[in-house]
């Protein structure tokens, strides 16, 4: 069973920055699909940014311009760079991959394989 560790995550005030990665174990995840989830108290998860191959990417609108997500395969590493951080970003933040497809779109049940997830607070 593939595992996804996460980390990166912390507090920072409104307008800093965080990296976050997720390792995933076992082997490359080439030709599947990789997202960042985050998830506040009594909300559903949202999808944050989504990564299929480098130059397919879909975001939130809410982090548009702001987020980055990327994926090194030769670390089998996925990252969500955040920039210009707001409190309404403050989150656990989660990573997820499918297994044996590629998907595309914004369903968290679609993701089979979760991480333990790391939280994210930003302060005003």
């Amino acid at each position: 069973q593939v595992q996804l560790v996460e980390s990166g995550g912390g507090s920072v005030q409104t307008g800093g920055s965080l990296r976050l990665s997720c390792a995933a174990s076992k082997y490359p995840y080439t030709a599947y699909s990789m997202a960042w989830f985050r998830q506040v108290a009594r909300k559903g998860r949202e999808i944050v940014a989504l990564f299929m191959t480098p130059a397919a990417t879909m975001y939130a609108d809410s982090v548009k311009g702001r987020f980055t997500v990327s994926k090194d395969n030769t670390k089998n590493t996925l990252y969500l760079r955040m920039d210009n951080l707001k409190p309404e970003d403050t989150a656990i933040y989660s990573c997820a991959a499918t297994e044996g497809r590629r998907y595309w779109g914004r369903d968290d049940q679609a993701f089979p394989i979760w991480g333990q997830g790391t939280q994210v607070t930003v302060s005003s």
